[in-house]
């Protein structure tokens, strides 16, 4: 079963912040979301990451529906 990928707006905009290898790398790494629970790791409630190098994605998944909430540098992830 494939899932579809949404990203929020706040995703969409710090994608696009990014140079050109790194959306690259993290638009890579957000098409492995079709098969979500092959890469996903449980994070806290009903949220899930993904991590990407020095990057994290904040993840809620709902039947056949990823929704990308935050996507953000590592450091500031956690604060």
């Amino acid at each position: 079963m494939t899932y579809n990928v949404i990203l929020s707006a706040q995703a969409r905009k710090f994608l696009q912040k990014q140079d050109t290898h790194i959306q690259f790398r993290l638009r890579k790494a957000l098409a492995t979301l079709k098969d979500p629970f092959r890469v996903l790791e449980h994070f806290e409630g009903d949220c899930y990451k993904l991590r990407i190098g020095d990057y994290r994605a904040l993840c809620d998944v709902e039947e056949n529906t990823v929704f990308v909430r935050f996507l953000e540098n590592r450091g500031r992830m956690y604060k």
